[in-house]
């Protein structure tokens, strides 16, 4: 508990010898240096204390003691100092410092001297500055070259050398030597492969499911897979059912930079594939367009926003393989944009009615079709697909399907994982 006592500084000699007669058990204690001297300062002048006997003298300098905290020794002095000067006033303390033998020219020509070496161990540059200034006679080196090893490692620390000397280098890429960064090149053939990663939110901490949306660059055979998590575990197994879906041979696989497929996992299945592994180059936003198209025109179409658990993961990956993707290769046409040079040698893309076909009927349509198919599947096969259903009829199907998958998931996700 705090008390703080107004005018204590005027009470009469009878009240001060009360006071310390009946607050033997209460302790006082200045809130400051300054509030102490200036207490006992309006004290000693009220009290007129040059003029007090011995024994009146005793009791203020009794009383001081108590009120302020200090001890009889340091009451003392406040009261020769009052004696002797008439007030009392802090005084400033004047630590000793030794002179500066090192301007600040020197420090500036001791990071001068380290951004040049590469800031060297301490010994060495003490030799360098010896060098400078006996061997070479540069005379502005006349200091420093009697400095200590101990003393020079101060002036390194010191703000204005810091100041000096630092040296700021940009963060350095670390090169990554998986894959090979240019566009793929598939010169007709189909295989070649565009791969990306589309997230379904996330929701109260916890990550929604991963689509991985595979695109062939010529004949845009598209197979999408789900992954509850991205981390190696949970993708090599989707990966390998993706690729596994594709009725060609893989010849060739392009992803943009990220962790989740630039990694060895996936570059040793395509080595044991025999398959050419590409990455997107930097400031080309169009290597990977392709299947980042795809990811709103048909994932985020079918499947939209919302968030999906992980643990729908696997429901989804079979609703893909049984309905959606053979209906996107078999009864969803795409187009095929029929490319020509201007005047100006600009490219320029036309899309007539001729250019719009299923990526079966694209595939079909390509020379030598049956040589690019993996030796299990023939055209005969494929045709038999096409034609168990019409498109209408296989895209009901599948958006029935679609339906009832959806309003379950979402249904369910609408409690928070941790309550499930």
């Amino acid at each position: 508990m705090h008390v703080r006592m107004q005018n204590a500084e005027t009470l009469n000699p009878d009240q001060i010898s009360q006071f310390l007669t009946l607050g033997d058990g209460i302790e006082f204690a200045g809130q400051s240096r300054a509030e102490r001297y200036l207490f006992a300062q309006q004290l000693l002048v009220a009290q007129e204390y040059a003029r007090q006997g011995k024994k009146q003298r005793g009791a203020i300098r009794a009383y001081l003691s108590k009120m302020t905290g200090l001890g009889m020794a340091q009451t003392a002095r406040l009261i020769q100092m009052y004696q002797e000067t008439g007030s009392i006033e802090l005084r400033g303390y004047a630590r000793h410092q030794f002179a500066n033998k090192y301007t600040d020219g020197d420090v500036r020509l001791l990071a001068t001297v380290d951004r040049a070496h590469e800031r060297l161990s301490g010994p060495a540059t003490c030799c360098i500055l010896r060098r400078e200034y006996e061997r070479f006679g540069k005379l502005e080196y006349a200091r420093l070259a009697q400095i200590s090893v101990s003393h020079l490692y101060n002036l390194r620390n010191g703000p204005l050398y810091r100041k000096h000397a630092a040296v700021y280098q940009p963060t350095r890429p670390t090169a990554v030597s998986i894959g090979e960064r240019r566009k793929p090149n598939p010169r007709g053939r189909p295989g070649f492969l565009r791969i990306d990663t589309v997230h379904q939110g996330d929701w109260d901490g916890n990550k929604g499911v991963y689509h991985i949306n595979a695109v062939d660059t010529v004949t845009q055979w598209q197979v999408v897979g789900c992954a509850s998590k991205i981390s190696e575990s949970f993708l090599m197994p989707v990966l390998e059912a993706i690729l596994h879906q594709f009725p060609f041979v893989i010849l060739g696989l392009h992803a943009d930079n990220g962790a989740e497929f630039i990694n060895y996992a996936v570059a040793a299945l395509l080595e044991k594939m025999l398959t050419e592994f590409t990455k997107s180059r930097a400031n080309r936003s169009q290597d990977n367009a392709l299947v980042e198209g795809k990811n709103g025109a048909i994932v985020r179409k079918h499947i939209g926003y919302g968030y999906i658990g992980g643990e729908h993961a696997e429901r989804l990956q079979k609703f893909y393989m049984a309905h959606f993707n053979p209906y996107l290769n078999f009864h969803r046409p795409c187009g095929f944009a029929t490319v020509s040079l201007d005047a100006r040698g600009k490219r320029k893309r036309e899309y007539k009615a001729e250019d719009y076909r299923t990526p079966y009927d694209k595939l079909k349509a390509m020379p030598e079709a049956a040589k690019h198919l993996k030796q299990n599947i023939s055209l005969v096969d494929l045709e038999q697909r096409a034609m168990q259903m019409s498109d209408t009829e296989c895209a009901r199907k599948m958006t029935t399907v679609k339906a009832k998958l959806l309003r379950d998931c979402k249904t369910e996700s609408l409690v928070p994982p941790r309550y499930l």
